[in-house]
């Protein structure tokens, strides 16, 4: 197994260890106040410890795993769950912005959980028991507040849940704080090591405007409130349908026990004789005793239906104590009840009729009473409350809800997190260590190629096949630029040998040169160091562009291959018309040389002979204005031509020519100092003179 295998398992391991321990710090608490009677919860220590040491994963863990042990004991505690989990994400929140660092900061993350868990809480508490206070820490407190402030259950239940939330979060609060406050930093980072709490600074890239991560979590939140109106929507309709489904059930269930206990053949004569009737009180009472084994039942009654409307034969009181209709009482038909009366009349079975009218959602079905001739003289009717169904429905909807919010957030973290540890990070190390690839030096390319070899990234997946890829990708690139710069080197030499024997050939036709070309490219690289060393110019003078002030220097005369050997190899003194021709090697130099730039585009090559373009054109150009062709003056000369003027003059001063003898070197230096301001550039001329032993040196 890898080293990275070895760290995932170790990983695994802290992690599962973290979220038992937060588990157990969450129902231990619990278990003790319960024995001491206290009106505390303490359910939430280990979440917000789990939150603070390892972020969102194990926070949602522990919050969640809590609710599934406890509810071994208790089922309602599953529902609360997602409650859990919201207190888990708050203390991220406020961990990572340092409100546990801070006392005002601290109250306002207690209140928050106040909120979550008591105003959340509470709404829970309302349905899932069924409008009542439940039997939790809070029962008693939202009873009292219920009977001596005459508020609703609700708003009891609600009051009394943040005010004891307030006080337990409290000390939950001060308990996690205190016991990450003792554990050693050595720990601390460790898990933030395994939990990746500092993925932001070191995994991720910056400059891209939408994460990865991002929105893989878009795509699943959004998928999971898509399914969650989807299963919602299903399961209320189905519940819904299985509660009328048993209510209408027991509705029938009730008809049916009536219709036993009812005389078909003496309805019409209770009808007629009325109350006194033989049999009919005994009858009410056998109606009564049975609409009491049916406690959802409200109205229990017996009607004759006629042209005129309903006669009542029996109407039992109702269970909320409104007074009954009386025996003879005729009542008219309502208009919605117009569509059953065909079938009514002619004595047949109706289906079940909901209706939400001034006496309340019911459910009422109507089963026909035959005499012994099988003629419908009545129909018993038995209207069911559909309040209940509605308050089952609510509370089955927050169970629901609750329970799918609940396992869809810890799956939510847990994709997010295997896609974090998985694609991202592994894509973003990938991506970090392409972007600071140095490949201008042999040391960073080995840099680099072993930063590539230590991401080390085995995941039997797409991602791995991807580094391998890119792995391969590297080492053949390295190989690639070893080669290049070899290559490259080869064509410099080249190049180089080839300016310095054209350079050669054309000095050839001069006779009294000697090296001229070579001893002007050694002044013109000795006096740019010499500046760059005294501070002149030091934004020009680069190491790159000394070098190609090197290159460049034998160019500078490339432009007598254009002047006839007559006058260069003259033995005495040019005439005047002589001179005027001699000094055009400055533009045919520049001519040639530019036209070179021209073809080759833009490349290094053209980029180099820029300066020697410049050295060939302006070196026969004077500081104040007097030289040739351009008669440019001070700075509009280029640097590079500045310098080759020195260079130029020197030798020419101290070498023998045709037409004069050498001069000394002192007389040579006295010369070009003289110069300094009129003929040269005086920081040329300064540098130059700071440099003379080594340029006689040369010069030997």
């Amino acid at each position: 197994m890898s080293d990275n295998g070895k760290r995932k398992w170790v990983g695994v391991g802290v992690g599962a260890l973290l979220v038992l321990l937060g588990i157990l710090l969450n129902i231990l608490p619990t278990k003790l106040v319960g024995v001491l009677g206290l009106p505390l919860f303490l359910d939430c220590v280990g979440t917000l410890l789990a939150a603070m040491l390892g972020g969102v994963l194990p926070a949602v863990l522990v919050g969640f795993c809590t609710n599934v042990v406890k509810s071994f004991s208790g089922s309602f505690s599953l529902y609360y769950g997602v409650i859990s989990i919201f207190i888990g994400l708050a203390t991220v929140f406020f961990f990572n912005r340092k409100f546990f660092s801070s006392i005002p900061k601290l109250f306002v993350a207690i209140i928050c959980y106040a909120l979550l868990g008591g105003g959340l809480g509470s709404v829970f508490t309302y349905y899932l028991h069924r409008q009542s206070f439940g039997t939790g820490v809070s029962a008693p407190f939202a009873q009292y507040l219920h009977e001596s402030l005459g508020t609703s259950v609700f708003q009891s239940q609600l009051m009394a849940d943040v005010v004891v939330d307030l006080f337990d979060k409290g000390v939950s609060v001060v308990f996690a704080v205190l016991i990450f406050h003792f554990i050693s930093r050595k720990v601390k980072s460790h898990l933030n090591h395994v939990f990746l709490r500092n993925v932001r600074g070191r995994d991720s890239v910056m400059g891209v405007r939408h994460p990865l991560l991002r929105k893989v979590m878009a795509v699943v939140i959004i998928s999971e409130v898509l399914l969650a109106a989807f299963v919602a929507n299903i399961g209320y309709f189905l519940y819904k349908e299985k509660a009328v489904a048993k209510y209408t059930s027991i509705a029938y269930g009730l008809t049916d026990a009536a219709a036993i206990v009812l005389d078909a053949d003496r309805l019409m004569t209770y009808l007629q004789e009325g109350r006194e009737s033989e049999g009919y009180v005994e009858t009410e009472k056998k109606l009564y005793s049975i609409r009491e084994g049916f406690p959802t039942a409200k109205y229990l009654y017996v009607y004759h239906i006629a042209q005129d409307g309903c006669h009542v034969i029996f109407d039992l009181e109702s269970t909320e104590g409104e007074e009954p209709s009386q025996l003879g009482d005729v009542i008219p038909f309502d208009p919605s009840f117009e569509k059953y009366l065909p079938a009514l009349f002619k004595g047949d079975t109706i289906e079940p009729v909901v209706s939400d009218d001034s006496f309340g959602w019911l459910l009422t079905v109507y089963k026909p009473l035959k005499d012994s001739s099988g003629t419908t003289v009545a129909y018993v009717a038995a209207d069911i409350t559909m309040e209940s169904i509605m308050m089952d429905e609510i509370s089955f909807l927050i169970k629901e809800l609750s329970l799918f919010f609940g396992v869809s957030l810890v799956i939510m973290c847990l994709v997010t997190e295997s896609m974090k540890r998985g694609i991202v990070i592994p894509i973003n190390r990938m991506s970090q260590v392409a972007s600071s690839f140095a490949h201008n030096s042999e040391a960073g390319r080995k840099i680099s190629m072993r930063r590539v070899k230590a991401l080390d990234i085995h995941s039997d997946d797409e991602v791995e096949n991807l580094y391998k890829a890119f792995s391969t990708m590297a080492e053949d690139f390295l190989l690639y630029i070893v080669k290049v710069e070899a290559q490259n080197e080869r064509i410099t030499r080249m190049q180089d040998e080839i300016i310095v024997s054209f350079a050669e050939l054309v000095e050839a036709r001069d006779e009294g040169t000697g090296n001229h070309i070579k001893k002007t490219a050694a002044y013109v690289e000795a006096v740019a160091r010499q500046l760059k060393k005294e501070g002149f110019y030091a934004d020009v003078l680069t190491e790159d562009y000394i070098a190609r002030l090197k290159r460049s220097a034998p160019l500078h005369d490339i432009g007598k291959i254009a002047i006839s050997d007559l006058i260069l190899n003259k033995p005495g003194k040019l005439t005047d018309e002589e001179f005027e021709i001699m000094k055009t090697h400055t533009t045919e130099g520049w001519k040639i040389l530019q036209k070179i730039v021209e073809n080759t585009g833009d490349t290094m090559e053209a980029e180099y002979l820029k300066e020697a373009v410049e050295m060939a054109h302006y070196h026969h150009e004077k500081w104040d204005g007097s030289g040739y062709p351009t008669k440019i003056k001070g700075d509009e000369i280029p640097l590079s031509a500045r310098i080759m003027a020195v260079a130029d003059v020197f030798d020419a001063l101290v070498a023998e020519r045709v037409y004069k003898k050498p001069f000394t070197f002192e007389k040579a230096m006295a010369i070009i100092t003289e110069g300094a301001g009129k003929h040269f550039d005086p920081k040329v001329v300064e540098a130059f003179s700071h440099i003379g032993q080594s340029c006689r040196q040369c010069e030997m």
